[in-house]
C-alpha cells in the first residue's frame, strides 16, 4: 500500500501537470484531440494504464481492509471482498482495453469535425 501510494502520487501529479498545466492554454487546451494525441503514444498509454491498475488495486485493497475491520459476519465479509476484487478486475480489464484499443476515427462520419483528420490518416 505504501509503495503503490507513493507511485500513485507521482503518476497522478504528473498526469495533472501534463494535462492541465503544461499545454499552452492550460485546461482550455484539453479536448478530444488532446486526449487522442496522448493515447497515440505508447509512453502515455502505459502511464495511464499503470495509474489505472495501481489506483484500482490500491483502492480495492483499502476497501478490503475496511470490510475486514467492520464486517462481523464471515460469509458477508467473504462475499463483499470477492465482489470488491471482481469489480476491480473487471474495471482494470475494461480500462486497459479502452486505452490500448482507442481509435479516434472509429464511427466518424463525413459531417464530423474529425472527418478530415481521419481521412488524412487513412
Amino acid at each position: 500500500m505504501r509503495a503503490s501510494g507513493v507511485v500513485l502520487v507521482v503518476l497522478i501529479f504528473g498526469h495533472l501537470f501534463v494535462n492541465l498545466v503544461a499545454p499552452e492554454g492550460g485546461v482550455h487546451a484539453l479536448n478530444f484531440a488532446f486526449v487522442a494525441g496522448k493515447f497515440a503514444t505508447p509512453f502515455w498509454q502505459w502511464w495511464d494504464v499503470l495509474m489505472l491498475w495501481l489506483a484500482f488495486i490500491h483502492g480495492a485493497n483499502g476497501m478490503r481492509t475496511l470490510v475486514n475491520d467492520y464486517v462481523q459476519n464471515a460469509t458477508v465479509r467473504t462475499v463483499l471482498v470477492a465482489a470488491l476484487w471482481i469489480a476491480a478486475a473487471v474495471m482494470i480489464v475494461l480500462g486497459t482495453l479502452v486505452v490500448f484499443t482507442f481509435d479516434p476515427c472509429l464511427g466518424v462520419t463525413s459531417d464530423s469535425t474529425l472527418w478530415e483528420m481521419c481521412q488524412a490518416a487513412a
